[in-house]
């Protein structure tokens, strides 16, 4: 008999520091993700919202994880975001707001200084 497993984590996360960073030196290009880990035995379904400084926010950005599986969506792929890529250079906040509770972390490669980083969100219920 398997036991039900409620998963771990929060259903609100926030990423307030998102910016796809343009091509850096060597024509290496930039990229940024979210990962979403969501280790119960439940689909989570999880809406986005990009929040902007200087345009109104994008809601209801649609994503499912599958029960214990982690997914990772890249911001400037439309199979992940839609029609909301995101724009090189545009600052922008992320806002992840699920049906069961899941792990997120956002990680971005930044080649203008040749780095890669990655960092949990702000979460709270």
């Amino acid at each position: 008999m398997r036991v039900r497993n409620m998963g771990y984590g929060q259903k609100v996360w926030v990423f307030p520091d998102a910016e796809l960073p343009p091509v850096g030196v060597n024509s290496i290009p930039g990229h940024e993700s979210i990962i979403i880990t969501n280790t119960g035995n439940e689909d989570a379904h999880i809406n986005i919202t990009l929040l902007y400084t200087d345009r109104e926010p994008v809601r209801n950005i649609p994503v499912t994880v599958e029960a214990e599986r982690v997914r990772c969506l890249r911001t400037n792929e439309e199979k992940d975001f839609g029609a909301h890529t995101a724009a090189f250079g545009e600052q922008y906040a992320i806002l992840l707001e699920s049906d069961v509770p899941v792990v997120a972390q956002y990680g971005r490669a930044e080649p203008r200084t040749v780095a890669f980083y990655t960092t949990p969100g702000y979460s709270c219920d």
